[in-house]
């Protein structure tokens, strides 16, 4: 941070009575990987301020280092982790996942994961797995598809496995492998995609195979992460990739369900859970649906609430659920919308404060929608009107899509804008 920027947020702080940069703050519960450890994308905080002053909420810290990219932040413990490249406290051009102290946003370690993707657009290029964390490890899947699992204590590398070249994975679409993987006891389980290795349980210590799920003709991995569910006595591991939605036994990789689509040009959003249902979305025109799974005799299927419908659009902004409605934006048209998750009728869809492709999370009874564009709105969760009661804009934002979902953990907002991290205020 410049001392001129310094001076800047440390006045606002003592004018407002709040914490001084660099000062302690008691730490609280962990956003260890995307959308949460539960990816519902929905903090649980309970204290959330309910409006902004003009301007935005208080600006605690900003950290340069994060690189270039679209990688989420997974906040674990002490640390906060991301992956990126081009790194501003780097003379290079390569990919790193990095560490930032939590507290004060200083960089305290960049490990090497390989060379910068910069395949197609200028905009499409970059970094853009969110980490995973977990027992001392953070884990991170690279665009070209190579898995590395480092220390979180010093980032030095304890193994890693490429999905293409080691598990014979296949992406369904150009722009690389964004997956934040599952940790869930002593597995890694990540996708690799296709019909060799469509989904993959590897030993979270040394990465060696546990067992390999295979869905026949699976056309790739798309973008999404692997979501857990609980029917019956049978722990289910719930995907999408660019053939549609499944359903794997966590104990031994069975397919146990598969809801195949058509082909579209990527399937990104991750799927929701709420007890036996699964709602999954993608963009392009293809539309959200709702499946009910269901155990008879040992075995688990799925009944189809609603199918594909087209209203239900989200390219790679992602959907929430609170209460009984979903949140998210239409495919990526700035147009966020609201729906009834059990009929799929929407409720309203209205224009906010930005444009381009719009990320929706949830605290309480609130909605924190991030437009492209770089504006934040923080919105009542209302099915009855679309409500912006504040909003504020990135700083240094539009030179770059703002596509990395922000987080909300113990009372804190935390954006990554490409190269920086801020880290905002907004409990009480």
């Amino acid at each position: 941070m410049s001392l001129v920027r310094f001076a800047r947020v440390a006045a606002i702080a003592c004018s407002s009575g709040a914490t001084l940069l660099g000062s302690t703050f008691a730490l609280g519960d962990d956003w260890p990987t995307f959308r949460g450890s539960k990816r519902t994308a929905v903090a649980t905080d309970s204290n959330l301020l309910k409006s902004w002053p003009e301007g935005g909420p208080q600006l605690i810290w900003e950290a340069k280092g994060a690189g270039r990219g679209y990688s989420s932040l997974a906040v674990a413990g002490d640390k906060i982790f991301t992956l990126g490249d081009a790194l501003s406290t780097k003379s290079d051009e390569e990919e790193y996942l990095t560490a930032f102290d939590r507290k004060s946003g200083k960089q305290l370690w960049a490990t090497k994961t390989g060379p910068a993707w910069k395949e197609m657009k200028e905009e499409w290029h970059n970094s853009r797995s969110t980490p995973s964390v977990d027992d001392g490890i953070v884990y991170v899947v690279t665009p070209k598809g190579v898995l590395v699992a480092c220390s979180t204590a010093d980032g030095k590398e304890v193994w890693r496995k490429n999905l293409v070249d080691d598990l014979g994975g296949k992406k369904d679409d150009p722009w690389g492998y964004s997956e934040s993987v599952l940790v869930d006891g002593d597995k890694v389980v990540c996708t690799p995609g296709g019909d060799k290795a469509t989904m993959v349980a590897l030993n979270k210590k040394t990465g060696e195979v546990i067992w390999k799920a295979v869905r026949p003709e699976d056309r790739g991995a798309g973008h999404a992460s692997i979501v857990i569910s609980e029917i019956g006595g049978t722990r289910v591991y719930v995907q999408t990739t660019g053939g549609g939605a499944l359903g794997v036994s966590a104990k031994d990789g069975k397919l146990l369900w598969s809801y195949p689509i058509e082909k579209t040009t990527a399937v990104c959003p991750t799927p929701i859970v709420r007890g036996d249902l699964v709602f999954f979305t993608a963009g392009y025109g293809r539309g959200g649906a709702l499946l009910k799974q269901v155990e008879s005799a040992g075995d688990i299927t799925v009944k189809e609430i609603y199918g594909l419908n087209n209203k239900l659009n989200n390219k790679h902004g992602g959907v929430v659920l609170i209460g009984d409605y979903l949140y998210g934006d239409s495919d990526d048209k700035g147009l966020p919308y609201c729906a009834d998750l059990m009929t799929g009728e929407i409720k309203w869809a209205e224009r906010g404060p930005g444009k381009g492709s719009t990320v929706v999370i949830g605290g309480g009874d609130m909605l924190y929608c991030q437009f492209q564009s770089g504006e934040i709105a923080l919105a009542k969760a209302d099915p009855a009107k679309f409500t912006v009661v504040s909003q504020f804009k990135i700083p240094d934002s539009g030179k770059r899509p703002s596509w990395a979902h922000p987080v909300i953990v113990d009372g804190m907002l935390y954006v990554r804008s490409l190269d920086q991290i801020f880290c905002y205020k907004i409990s009480n």
